[in-house]
């Protein structure tokens, strides 16, 4: 029993897989999407295929969501570069676009959205018009597990973002940050 049960995880991890990231790859490039060499897609969910690209040898966890938050426009608003790694669960909620650069890593669960809801007082907040601003990544950033990017931060290269922490502003290169909201903790040396 135990070699059937190896041989079974070998078909599956080492065919079966890669086969079905292989014809899911296909079926987003065909949408639109925007995929590199060397990058297979797991199971995803996607609204506009073509608001994405995702740069060649990246490695995609599954339950991505890549949500772009609008009416069909023309792409991409969603960029990913080369060598990033991210994380099961992740969530791209954007309206306005987001740039994450080379060699960076996005743990699981982490969230990015670049707009939100007007909150002027006098009016309901549903109908208000939505304030947007593009988040941008730099190159070697890492990201902890469940951290929220809220809009117009850019994170500098080289940046660490602390598990858990919610990041509302800014934060310079090489500078590790952590907390709700995040703020400095300590440089990377």
């Amino acid at each position: 029993m135990k070699f059937i049960h190896k041989c079974f995880f070998v078909l599956r991890y080492r065919y079966f897989n890669p086969l079905f990231k292989l014809v899911r790859t296909q079926y987003y490039l065909l949408q639109g999407m925007q995929v590199g060499k060397n990058t297979l897609l797991p199971s995803i969910f996607t609204t506009w295929p073509h608001q994405t690209s995702i740069g060649s040898n990246c490695v995609l966890e599954t339950g991505i969501k890549f949500k772009y938050d609008g009416i069909w426009e023309k792409g991409p608003s969603i960029v990913i570069e080369d060598n990033v790694f991210i994380g099961f669960d992740t969530e791209f909620n954007i309206s306005s676009g987001i740039n994450i650069g080379k060699y960076s890593n996005i743990a699981s669960r982490c969230s990015f959205i670049d707009h939100d809801h007007g909150i002027k007082l006098g009016m309901r907040i549903g109908p208000q018009e939505s304030v947007k601003a593009a988040i941008s990544i730099g190159e070697d950033v890492w990201l902890g597990t469940n951290v929220t990017v809220l809009k117009g931060v850019t994170i500098g290269d080289g940046a660490v973002i602390a598990a858990g922490a919610v990041v509302t502003k800014s934060v310079p290169a090489n500078e590790i940050w952590g907390g709700v909201p995040a703020k400095r903790i300590g440089i990377r040396q």
